[in-house]
């Protein structure tokens, strides 16, 4: 065992342990020693999840989450290697500086080209684009990432039965702009507008409710999905 349990948990594992032979009170026993590993360990090429008392198996995004996450990074912070400053939409870009310069948040950054304003959002590395960049920017995000959309859905009735929704794709500062739209002019009684990213709610007589009781619970029925 002292040879053939070190190569079954290289062979299983892709981890290197010390197999000591102990003795004590008469006894021998087998010491195994693991040293902590700073990436994920896999099982015959599979990952594993403890909860609880179960054993779950990581698959698609949630082992892409979790590889990242070990590694120290996030999905959005990845660089995405067939990617240009072409990809970037110009007109998104000057949108989120007008905005981020009325907060006071944005730092100076006339007479910069719009791949040093990328760097200095840290949506950049090395000189390529970081998936941020595309998914907040880009000119056609799905491009590269087909499921970068909102789906906004009315439900009536009591079973809260799907009467008809709407899709819009687009970047993220896009989205912010043809979500409101849509809400306002298809789902919403009560118009909303955003100052940035806060929402602002004018000041609107509902046609439809008589209660705020009645709006927020119409609020919650609307089903907003962003993958």
């Amino acid at each position: 065992m002292l040879e053939t349990l070190p190569n079954k948990i290289r062979d299983n594992l892709g981890i290197v342990c010390d197999v000591n032979l102990q003795v004590e009170n008469g006894l021998d026993f087998l010491e195994i020693i693991t040293k902590p590993y700073s990436v994920p360990v896999s099982l015959r090429g599979r990952y594993y999840y403890r909860s609880g008392s179960s054993k779950l198996e990581l698959t698609g995004n949630e082992l892409n989450d979790f590889l990242l996450k070990k590694a120290g990074k996030t999905w959005a912070d990845v660089t995405e290697e067939g990617s240009s400053v072409n990809d970037i939409g110009e007109t998104s870009v000057q949108k989120f500086l007008l905005d981020a310069s009325k907060s006071g948040r944005m730092p100076e950054v006339s007479g910069l080209s719009t791949m040093e304003v990328l760097e200095k959002l840290r949506l950049t590395k090395e000189g390529k684009l970081k998936r941020g960049a595309l998914i907040l920017f880009g000119k056609d995000p799905n491009k590269f990432y087909p499921n970068i959309l909102v789906k906004i859905g009315r439900f009536t009735g009591a079973d809260e039965e799907l009467t008809f929704q709407e899709v819009e794709e687009g970047n993220l500062i896009q989205l912010l702009s043809v979500v409101t739209e849509q809400l306002n002019r298809k789902f919403l009684s009560k118009q909303l507008d955003f100052k940035g990213l806060q929402r602002i709610e004018k000041a609107e007589e509902p046609h439809l409710f008589s209660t705020e009781k009645e709006i927020d619970h119409f609020l919650k029925t609307i089903s907003l999905h962003l993958f």
